[in-house]
């Protein structure tokens, strides 16, 4: 029924949908609920340290004998100074005394590590299917390591050019993120100038311009997204909002209340919650948050964290795309079947 198999035959899977990555959403149990129903499970391995990942490894090789997609982030390793330490801590202080918190002191440690040498070593050790990335790639020489364990190699670009740049460093297939997309937003080349391109404009211009398959991922939640991204020109999709509320799903706090009281315009573009611009939940203070300049990413996630752990409700970071409203019910399986079944019916 596909009207482009070239996803399904480079990933070995029965239907060219991939749920997407999350850090900290995603489950074993939730990729691998996908996979078995003939889709591409991905677990989201950012916030894993050393053992996390082999542990979630484990989990998976027991649940699925389908390909699974296991993603990383690619971001460079943040420098604070004491001087922006104090310059950050003054500039949030009126939201600390409101929610009636104390502000973090000391320093902030690294948090999320970007891909490296420990990571490499443990998916070299058992080899999964797919390996995604965020934010850019690896070393070239991690990257040739990979594929020559016989992995697979995806990685996001929210322009045409990081998606030329993508495919000349051996990319097997490439993520088109557009702007209605929830979570981080993957840009790369020029960070501090976002091109902000959405969906519609982006895949046809990034299949025009590269030869392996594009993944369409931003704004996705139903058989008509899926089959006009087709029409675009992709091989495929990557769904994450749609993926949330699954009960496989680890849970945040108000994230699943945000989720049902979603619109189309009830998410903004934001670097409040962890320095980079990702998609959230619109809040007062997000608002607010606007005239702040945050710390580089993810050091931020040290001077929101008090907010969000005192008040969650008023302070939430809570990240979404404009299609939320969209999303099926049910588990994550049936909702990749629901997806499958909508697609066919729209395709025709």
């Amino acid at each position: 029924m596909w009207p482009d198999t070239r996803l399904c035959d480079l990933l070995g899977i029965d239907h060219p949908i991939i749920q997407a990555p999350m850090a900290g959403t995603t489950t074993p149990a939730m990729a691998a609920a996908v996979s078995n129903a003939g889709g591409l499970g991905s677990h989201g391995c950012a916030a894993l340290s050393a053992e996390g990942l082999a542990e979630d490894m484990g989990a998976l090789a027991k649940a699925t004998n389908r390909a699974v997609n296991l993603n990383f982030f690619c971001h460079v390793p943040p420098e604070m100074t004491e001087a922006r330490h104090a310059a950050i801590l003054a500039a949030m202080a009126p939201h600390y005394q409101a929610a009636g918190v104390d502000p973090p002191e000391e320093m902030p440690q690294a948090g999320l590590h970007p891909f490296g040498a420990t990571h490499l070593e443990r998916l070299l050790a058992r080899p999964p299917a797919v390996v995604s990335f965020h934010f850019g790639l690896p070393e070239r020489e991690a990257v040739a390591a990979l594929k020559e364990a016989g992995c697979r190699i995806l990685c996001s670009a929210t322009t045409v050019a990081e998606a030329r740049w993508l495919e000349e460093r051996g990319v097997d297939a490439i993520i088109a993120q557009g702007w209605e997309a929830g979570g981080h937003r993957g840009v790369f080349l020029d960070v501090a100038h976002d091109a902000q391109v959405g969906l519609m404009a982006l895949v046809p211009q990034v299949a025009d311009a590269v030869k392996v398959p594009v993944i369409a991922a931003g704004g996705i939640a139903d058989g008509r997204g899926i089959a006009a991204a087709f029409a675009l020109g992709a091989s495929g999709v990557q769904i994450g909002t749609g993926f949330i509320t699954v009960p496989e799903a680890g849970r945040k706090p108000h994230h699943h209340e945000a989720l049902a009281e979603s619109r189309d315009d009830s998410s903004r573009v934001t670097r409040a919650g962890s320095g980079r611009v990702a998609r959230a939940h619109r809040t007062p203070w997000i608002d607010a948050m606007a005239e702040v300049e945050p710390a580089p990413f993810p050091l931020m996630y040290h001077y929101t964290a008090p907010l969000q752990h005192a008040e969650p409700e008023a302070h939430q970071f809570s990240l979404y795309g404009q299609s939320a409203a969209l999303a099926p019910t049910g588990g994550a399986g049936a909702r990749l079947e629901r997806l499958v079944e909508e697609a066919r019916a729209a395709l025709g």
